[in-house]
C-alpha cells in the first residue's frame, strides 16, 4: 500500500513524536505542527491526504482551525484528537466538519489505521466492484464472497464485515471503527455483538482451511490476513 501524506497539529511533543515514528515506520510522510496557528497556515498551503487535529492547542483551538479550512474551501479529511471523550463532544467535533473523532489516550496504531481508513474512503477505493486481498475476494455489488475460490455463504451483517475488512485489508480495525462504520454507532453499547459476529464471520472464513483469516490483536481489534 502507498504511504500517506499526514499533516499532524498537535502540541505534545512525545505524542508527535510517537505518531510520527509509527508513520514513517509504515512508509507515511508526517508533518508535524505543534501550534495552531501554524497548523492552519500548513493546511492552506500544502497538499496533504489527511489531517490529524488536536481539539485543544495553546493558541488556536482546534474546532476553530476546522472551521476555518472548511470556510476556505479545503476539503482534506480531518480525524479529531481531544480529551473530551463524551457523546456530545464527539457530536460536536463531527458536526464542525471533522470526519473521524478519536479520544485521548489513544493507541498510535489505532490513529494510523483510522487515518487509512479515511484515506481510502476519500479516494474512492471502497467503491470498487471486486476487492482482492490473498486468497480472499469480495464481490461488492453481487454481495458475496470467495476465498481460494470458494464461495463462502455470509449473513447481510457478515456480508458488511467482510467487506470492511477487505477495504482495509492488513491494517488492525478497532472494535471503535466496527461500530461505528458497520453498525452506524457513534458509543460503544456495552454489548458484545461484535465479538458474536466476529466469531461467526472467522468461523466461515476458516472452516476447511488450515490457515487462519482473522488475527486478533489484542486490547486493539482485529486484522484481516491473506489466508495463505
Amino acid at each position: 500500500m502507498a504511504g500517506i501524506n499526514i499533516l499532524y497539529v498537535e502540541d505534545d511533543q512525545r505524542a508527535a513524536e510517537e505518531v510520527q515514528e509509527l508513520a514513517h515506520s509504515n512508509g507515511d510522510t508526517l508533518i508535524w505542527e505543534s501550534t495552531g496557528s501554524a497548523g492552519l497556515l500548513r493546511a492552506g498551503r500544502d497538499r496533504f491526504d489527511v489531517i490529524i487535529l488536536d481539539r485543544m492547542l495553546p493558541d488556536l483551538d482546534g474546532m476553530t482551525i476546522l472551521k476555518r479550512l472548511r470556510e476556505s474551501g479545503v476539503g482534506t479529511p480531518v480525524l479529531m484528537l481531544s480529551a473530551l471523550g463524551r457523546t456530545t463532544d464527539r457530536a460536536e467535533g463531527l458536526d464542525a466538519g471533522a470526519d473521524d473523532y478519536l479520544a485521548k489516550p489513544y493507541e498510535a496504531e489505532e490513529l494510523i489505521a483510522r487515518l487509512r481508513a479515511l484515506h481510502r474512503r476519500n479516494s474512492g477505493r471502497e467503491h470498487a466492484a471486486v476487492i482482492i486481498y490473498g486468497q480472499f475476494e469480495c464481490h461488492t455489488k453481487a454481495r458475496t464472497a470467495f476465498r481460494a475460490n470458494r464461495h463462502i455463504a455470509l449473513s447481510p451483517k457478515e456480508f458488511e464485515l467482510f467487506r470492511y475488512f477487505m477495504e482495509n485489508a492488513g491494517e488492525v480495525v478497532t472494535r471503535e471503527m466496527l461500530l461505528r462504520d458497520v453498525w452506524k454507532m457513534n458509543f460503544d453499547p456495552q454489548t458484545n455483538v461484535v465479538d458474536v459476529n466476529i466469531g461467526r464471520l472467522r468461523r466461515k472464513l476458516e472452516d476447511g482451511f488450515t490457515s487462519p483469516a482473522l488475527e486478533t490483536i489484542w486490547g486493539t481489534g482485529y486484522r484481516l490476513l491473506e489466508g495463505r
